[in-house]
Parts: structure tokens; C-alpha cells; sequence
């Protein structure tokens, strides 16, 4: 069997995609390890009608759904390789198995890559998150810390100060910010620590101390950390599509890659911000153009 389509990621953009693609009558191959990278979040927001859904339940009523269409097969493996031969392509488990499809979709995701701090994994998830639009308003009106490595902590300190006006900016050993966004943080009552981060202290994933490199600890609550992303899967070097300035999959706007027949939706095309409701959108239109070029191809 040729599947229509060979959706590699089980996440909310190869989900959604599956959900459009099986009411499309079209027969759709969905590789899912059942390694989300929101499993440690307890919580998800800024999705209509499932504002404060933890990610599990989100997963189960999505496969609820999705698997109702008989044309949608859920393959709960890994992808280890991806080849192209003939205008089809070969998508190869870790198993072993082997299935062919007309086309692919890519929404295998990002990995965070945080700074190695000791007490950092204990709390993120639960006072220390990544993204302020899903999780400022949890943290509204606390002490909170911003640790982030890059320019980008000056945005994200005016944006969480909408949340909170109790901040503290650290760059971690890092001199990111000028001297005009310093004073004008200063001016704010936002302090500027640009000292390393040693150790966050807390218990039961809740922040209470942070340590910097000269032993003194500072009171905080929760904060956001900004971490590295990279792609959790990469078959570039088999299928040779351009990617973006972010490392994510290059694709136009209905999420077609440089490479005829492969798309890309959600994380894995670096569709910022990192929200549910981006990436369920993104593999929504993927979907789309996958049947739309589908269709033009059964009526040649």
C-alpha cells in the first residue's frame, strides 16, 4: 500500500494535519513515538475551548478524533530515515518497517537545549517556563527572573512587565544589553544582573532562591528562561530541502518545502511562538496543500 500521505510527528501540527487530511478521505500513514516535548508542562493555554489542558488529555482527545476517520493509521514509531525513489516516498521505522507515501509532512518539532544550571529541570515546567503567552498569567503580580543569554531579553523583559513589575533581568555572564536599555530597564525598577546563574533553589518545582556566581541569592518565585532551539529530527541530508535562518524547514505559506512533495508544519518550521494553537493552524494548512496538490495530480 502507497499511503496518500506520511505525516512524521504526532505533536498538535501533525495532528491536526491528520484530522484534515482523514476527513479528505485521503489515507494518511501517523508516526508518533509518544515523546512530546510538552509532556512536562502541567498545563497548556491560549487554545479556544482547551485553555488549561494538561498536553495528555489534549493528546487523547485528539486521537479520539483523529483515529474516527478510518483512513488515518497510527504508527507508534520512530522515523530513522527518509529516502525518495520513483516520486514516492520510503519513510523507515526504528523497527524496521518500511512505508511508502506520495507525499510528507514533517512536524517532528524542536529540542530545547537550556543552559546546565544545577536546580533549572526541577523547576521548569512548573515556576520556570519558556514562553510568557502561555504561562505569564499563572505568574502574574510574582517576583520573577528573566534568564536569557541573548539581545532578545530586553523585548522579553517589556513584555513580561505586563505580567509582573517585580523583575529581575539576568543575561548569564553575558553582555547582551547596551547601556540605553539598561537604563531604561533601570528606570522601570528592573534590575540588571549580568553575573552567571549558578543554581536555582527550589522545592517541589517551585522557585524560591536564585544563586549567581558570587554567592549572593536574590528572592524569585518563577521567571522564563530563554533556551536554544534545534530540530528534534533532521533528514536534510536525505531529502536536501532549504531550511530557514532559524534552522527550521523553509516552506511558503501553505507549509510546501523546497523539495517537491514535502512539507513541513508547527516547531519544525520554526513557527514562532511556540503555542499549540500556531502549530495546529500550521499543520491545518499543510493538510490543505497536501490535498490540494493531491487532487491536481489525480486529475492529470
Amino acid at each position: 500500500m502507497t499511503y496518500d500521505c506520511a505525516i512524521i510527528g504526532g505533536g498538535p501540527a501533525g495532528l491536526n494535519a491528520a484530522l484534515v487530511l482523514g476527513r479528505a478521505r485521503r489515507s494518511v500513514a501517523l508516526f508518533d513515538n509518544s515523546q512530546p516535548r510538552n509532556a512536562v508542562t502541567h498545563a497548556s493555554h491560549g487554545f479556544i475551548t482547551r485553555d488549561g489542558v494538561t498536553p495528555a488529555e489534549f493528546r487523547r482527545i485528539a486521537y479520539e478524533e483523529v483515529l474516527g476517520y478510518p483512513s488515518v493509521e497510527l504508527l507508534p514509531w520512530e522515523v530513522t530515515e527518509i529516502h525518495r525513489t520513483d516520486h514516492r516516498f520510503v519513510a523507515v521505522a526504528s523497527t524496521g518497517k518500511r512505508i511508502e507515501a506520495r507525499k510528507l509532512l514533517i512536524t517532528t518539532g524542536l529540542r530545547e537545549i537550556f543552559p546546565d544550571i544545577p536546580g533549572l529541570r526541577d523547576c521548569y515546567g512548573t515556576s520556570l517556563f519558556s514562553c510568557p503567552y502561555c504561562d505569564g498569567w499563572e505568574l502574574r503580580d510574582q517576583p520573577l527572573i528573566i534568564v536569557s543569554e541573548n539581545s532578545g531579553v530586553f523585548h522579553m523583559a517589556k513584555l513580561l512587565y505586563t505580567w509582573s513589575k517585580d523583575l529581575v533581568v539576568c543575561t548569564n555572564g553575558h553582555a547582551v544589553l547596551d547601556n540605553d536599555q539598561k537604563q531604561l530597564l533601570k528606570s522601570r525598577n528592573i534590575e540588571v544582573v549580568e553575573q552567571a546563574v549558578t543554581m536555582f533553589i527550589g522545592h517541589e518545582g517551585k522557585l524560591r532562591q536564585v544563586e549567581f556566581a558570587d554567592g549572593t541569592r536574590i528572592e524569585r518565585t518563577g521567571g522564563f528562561i530563554t533556551p536554544e532551539w534545534k530540530p528534534k529530527a533532521s533528514f536534510q541530508g536525505s531529502l536536501g530541502y532549504e531550511v530557514n535562518e532559524f534552522g527550521g524547514i523553509a516552506t511558503n505559506e501553505w507549509g510546501k518545502s523546497s523539495v517537491p512533495g514535502v512539507y513541513a508544519a508547527g516547531d519544525a518550521a520554526y513557527v514562532m511562538p511556540s503555542q499549540l494553537i500556531f502549530a495546529a493552524a500550521g499543520g491545518s494548512k499543510a493538510a490543505i496543500g497536501i490535498n490540494m496538490e493531491l487532487t491536481e495530480e489525480d486529475f492529470v
